[in-house]
């Protein structure tokens, strides 16, 4: 049972990352003031830590 509540909460952590991902993945592309090399730049900081450069992206670029 223990097992089954610790895989539940990693599901869901990961589900959420994934969600913060896509969400400044897609931010990112509509974002026109980027060069080609800053949005890979940024889109690799979204996979890597979502949720700490989405405030950080957020706070860049209004």
């Amino acid at each position: 049972m223990n097992e089954l509540i610790i895989y539940s909460i990693l599901l869901i952590a990961l589900l959420a990352h994934l969600g913060m991902a896509m969400a400044l993945y897609v931010k990112i592309n509509r974002s026109k003031a980027l060069s080609f090399h800053e949005k890979n730049k940024w889109r690799l900081k979204a996979l890597l830590f979502p949720a700490y450069y989405w405030f950080v992206f957020k706070d860049l670029n209004g």
